[in-house]
């Protein structure tokens, strides 16, 4: 059966407080939109149309060039929002798809029972409904004893009869491509809002003696997306969906209300993420590994059996059997290799880091290019910026770099060489050398007393106690 879909993604969303389309806006890393556009191309959709309006550049820009679009200058309703696809769907049989491009809940698998309901039956539509557990506000489902839709009636039209019926319109439909383009030629906007309802299409198919299904689906799969607000909650729903299918895949999740993954995310089996974590855009985590508590990557790829710990990482690249953390921070550009150890409060910045190589406290390493076996001591920093430029800074392998070290580029330090603890080093130490830059130690003999800093007299107090806590 050929398939297509009209995707409504013009509105502006005033709800949502924004000035920006509101399909654009992203749960669990994704744009709105492209979750609607997922679930199409997954039952075969593959072509799409999408009636854009207010910030139109921004869902071209989110969906690219493989879909369709039409733009709808004036905002006239839902009928007429799909009445600006007709020319995509001149001459087409089968089926269209029609559903708003804020559904992001809506999933393959409900399309799918939907389009085998919309063929087995030979429906002229079939509508995507669910029972509301309070359906105050939705347009009601109402069936004939068949089985069959009788109509769809609005809140504020329904009698109390009407209003004791639960199954609601999700606005999500399957149509004969021929009767839905014959039917939005018919429809008009005699009505108080002077709009073109696509709900009217239905009202003609069952008057010209068609049939209308209804397929009930999950309640939260209904959901739209209309405030700041409905976009939390339908975040929420999506992350334990992502969350359970990793768990499916072997990874041990601890808990997954505190712990967010973005769509595009990978991890390998036996891996733990612990609570507070968070995994965005196209990060990429090997077997084995633990991550978290409290941590942060996005778009960073981890080799197996490695450990992050309260820190935060992105645009990089972490190897095997790494230990990273507490506290530590991995920017952009950084590659670290195999069994290296980043440690608390360390910061890697644009830099390669050789396999063994470790800095386990409170070091800055940027702009630099790091051997094999390379001990960063406590306090060492690579002064990479000199207020104009950034300089690199070259340590070969297995260079010991002693506590507090300050080592200003452009410099390097060859294979074997040692630095003394509280150096700062302007200059290239050659290989198997040691180098010491610190001025001699002086002592003077009863300074204390003379100055009178003796401290036994002066405790330093607790700071003030917090009120109210």
């Amino acid at each position: 059966m050929d398939i297509c879909a009209v995707v409504m993604a013009a509105g502006e969303g005033k709800r949502m407080k924004t000035t920006h389309s509101k399909v654009v806006q992203r749960a669990a890393g994704k744009p709105l939109v492209s979750w609607v556009a997922s679930a199409l191309c997954e039952v075969g959709a593959n072509e799409q149309v999408y009636i854009v309006g207010h910030r139109q550049e921004e869902v071209r820009e989110v969906l690219g060039e493989d879909v369709a679009f039409v733009l709808q200058e004036q905002q006239l309703g839902t009928g007429h929002a799909v009445m600006q696809a007709a020319p995509f769907l001149e001459g087409r049989n089968g089926c269209t798809i029609v559903l708003p491009g804020d559904a992001p809940l809506i999933t393959s698998e409900t399309l799918e029972s939907a389009l085998s309901l919309f063929e087995a039956g030979d429906y002229a539509a079939v509508i995507v409904s669910a029972n509301a557990p309070n359906p105050k506000g939705y347009g009601r489902i109402i069936r004939d004893e068949s089985g069959n839709v009788r109509k769809i009636v609005e809140d504020r039209d329904a009698t109390e009869e009407e209003k004791k019926c639960t199954e609601i319109n999700s606005s999500i439909y399957c149509y004969r491509t021929p009767l839905l383009l014959s039917a939005l030629g018919r429809i008009d906007a005699k009505n108080a809002q002077k709009e073109y309802y696509l709900t009217d299409t239905i009202e003609i198919l069952i008057k010209d003696g068609h049939k209308v299904g209804a397929y009930i689906a999950a309640f939260d799969e209904t959901r739209g997306v209309n405030d700041r607000y409905e976009l939390q909650q339908v975040g929420k729903i999506l992350n334990n969906r992502l969350c359970r299918k990793h768990m499916s895949n072997g990874v041990q999740i601890i808990d997954s209300s505190t712990t967010w993954i973005d769509a595009q995310v990978e991890i390998g089996q036996d891996s733990i993420i612990l609570p507070g974590t968070f995994l965005k855009g196209r990060t990429v985590i090997g077997n084995e590994c633990i991550i978290g508590e409290n941590s942060r990557l996005e778009d960073v790829t981890v080799g197996d059996h490695t450990t992050i710990e309260n820190s935060v990482a992105r645009e990089c690249s972490i190897g095997m059997n790494c230990r990273i953390g507490p506290y530590s921070h991995i920017r952009p550009e950084s590659v670290l290799n195999d069994n290296v150890t980043i440690g608390a409060f360390v910061e890697v910045k644009n830099s390669t880091i050789g396999a063994y190589s470790r800095a386990r406290h409170l070091t800055y390493v940027g702009d630099a290019q790091v051997g094999k076996n390379v001990n960063f001591g406590c306090g060492t920093v690579t002064c990479n910026y000199d207020g104009l430029d950034k300089s690199a800074c070259i340590i070969k392998d297995n260079v010991f770099i002693g506590g507090n070290s300050n080592l200003i580029s452009p410099i390097t330090l060859h294979e074997d060489c040692y630095i003394a603890a509280g150096s700062t080093i302007t200059d290239d130490v050659p290989e198997l050398s040691l180098a010491i830059a610190r001025n001699p130690q002086q002592i003077k003999e009863n300074w204390v007393v003379n100055k009178n800093r003796l401290r036994s007299a002066k405790l330093i107090q607790p700071d003030r106690r917090r009120e109210g806590v």
